[in-house]
C-alpha cells in the first residue's frame, strides 16, 4: 500500500496555487478525512495543531513515490535540512478519520508557538 498524505491547508485539491496543482498531477487524491486538533490561520495559510478537541478538514493522497514527493514538500513547508531551525512545521504520522475507518498518513504540524492565532472555525481552511 502507498503512503499516504493528509492535506488540510493550500495543498488540498480544490486550492488553485501551483504546489496544489503539482501535487494533483504528482500523487493520487483518495478522498476527504479529518484529523483531531485545530486548525489555525498563520497569514495566507494554515496551520495544523493536534490535539482532543476539534476537527480539522482535509484531503487523502496516496505517494507513489514518496521520498520523492515529501522532499520536495518539506521544501515547500521549509522543513527540510536545507532550512535554518526550529522550523515553523514538521512532518509527522498520525492518525486520521476518513469515511471508510482510520488511516495513518504523513502530515505537516505547526510547531510554533499559535498564542494569540485565531482558530479557524469548523476546521476547513477552504470553507
Amino acid at each position: 500500500m502507498e503512503p499516504l498524505l493528509f492535506v488540510y491547508g493550500t495543498l488540498r485539491p480544490d486550492h488553485s496555487g501551483p504546489v496544489a496543482r503539482w501535487l494533483r498531477a504528482a500523487a493520487r487524491h483518495v478522498g476527504p478525512a479529518v484529523a483531531h486538533g485545530l486548525l489555525y490561520r498563520i497569514a495566507d495559510y494554515p496551520g495544523f495543531v493536534p490535539g482532543p478537541y476539534g476537527d480539522v478538514i482535509g484531503d487523502l493522497f496516496a505517494l507513489p513515490d514518496p521520498a520523492a514527493i515529501l522532499a520536495r514538500l518539506d521544501d515547500h513547508e521549509e522543513c527540510s535540512d536545507r532550512f535554518p531551525t526550529p522550523h515553523e512545521y514538521r512532518r509527522e504520522l498520525r492518525t486520521v478519520i476518513t469515511p471508510v475507518g482510520s488511516a495513518t498518513a504523513w502530515v505537516y504540524v505547526y510547531a510554533w508557538d499559535v498564542s494569540g492565532l485565531e482558530p479557524i472555525a469548523g476546521g476547513d481552511f477552504l470553507a
